[in-house]
């Protein structure tokens, strides 16, 4: 069976990682000699790099200066690995405003030639994509419902760059729905616009997930290397015409029909999981910091 048409990356922020698993797959996989095809970061995920916390064992804190310097040495370091899309976080909260967000996505646009810069699914953080699209390639994070997503295609309807959408299965999943469902749901809504809008399935938790997003064809996924590594050990299996995804006891999520040419504004964007997501990136950028 040969690779899949979705693009897939590694979600983390040890570039070793992410060598580890290009070698793993042109080495394993003749057909698929393009390696992986970019990688999503966040503050989170920075916080954790061997270095990072290296500095933190022994006591030391960074300032916000040398943080971000650490956050683009990874960057940088992703880059050599992958040409594809590699994702850079703005670091915000509830509170930060979309002109902030703007200040910061301007300064990472020449972090790397191959960048995206991430922006939270809030009314302040599309308000700066809506404009940042124009000017570079953006990704909208934590997604949890398809009205936010909605309000993703409305806002970047004048993008002359690539935007992604990620929609985060596994967080849902804890949250008791199926967050599968949110992919194939927006997939199913994005299918009637223009397209210039790709869903990349992210908060991957297991194998099958990876695997139905596959069979879904989501156009990008993200993957933790954990979970990489355990797709690895099962031989790199891709999923058949027969495949059944099975979502146990997990509530669905309905398709809702939307209607694309109305003002972003008009959706509904509010969700917890959307701002404990914010919080959770903010607490562990704040706790590298002096």
């Amino acid at each position: 069976m040969s690779a899949p048409a979705s693009e897939l990356f590694i979600d983390g922020g040890n570039p070793q990682e992410t060598q580890s698993a290009n070698d793993l797959l042109r080495s394993l996989r003749p057909d698929w000699q393009r390696g992986i095809d970019g990688q999503t970061t966040n503050p989170t995920l920075v916080a954790k790099n061997p270095d990072v916390q290296g500095y933190l064992r022994s006591g030391k804190r960074l300032t916000q200066a040398e943080a971000l310097a650490e956050y683009r040495k990874i960057i940088e370091a992703v880059s050599y690995v992958t040409n594809g899309p590699v994702s850079i976080q703005v670091i915000a909260d509830q509170s930060t405003k979309a002109d902030d967000m703007l200040s910061q996505a301007r300064r990472y646009r020449d972090w790397i030639p191959n960048g995206v810069v991430k922006f939270p699914c809030t009314g302040e953080g599309l308000a700066a994509a809506e404009i940042f699209c124009q000017e570079f390639p953006v990704n909208i994070t934590l997604n949890f419902t398809q009205s936010q997503a909605a309000a993703v295609f409305q806002a970047t309807r004048h993008a002359k760059f690539r935007v992604f959408v990620s929609p985060f299965v596994g967080r849902l999943d804890d949250w008791g729905e199926n967050g599968m469902d949110l992919v194939a749901n927006e997939l199913k809504m994005y299918a009637a616009g223009d397209s210039h809008v790709d869903v990349l399935t992210a908060s991957i938790r297991n194998v099958q997930h990876l695997l139905y997003a596959i069979y879904l064809k989501s156009p990008a996924i993200t993957i933790p290397f954990k979970v990489f590594q355990e797709w690895v050990d099962l031989e790199l299996p891709l999923p058949d015409n027969s495949f059944d995804y099975n979502p146990k006891d997990l509530k669905p999520i309905t398709y809702q029909e939307y209607v694309l040419d109305q003002d972003w504004r008009s959706f509904d964007l509010a969700h917890q999981l959307t701002d404990a997501g914010l919080t959770r990136f903010m607490q562990d950028w704040q706790g590298m910091i002096k």
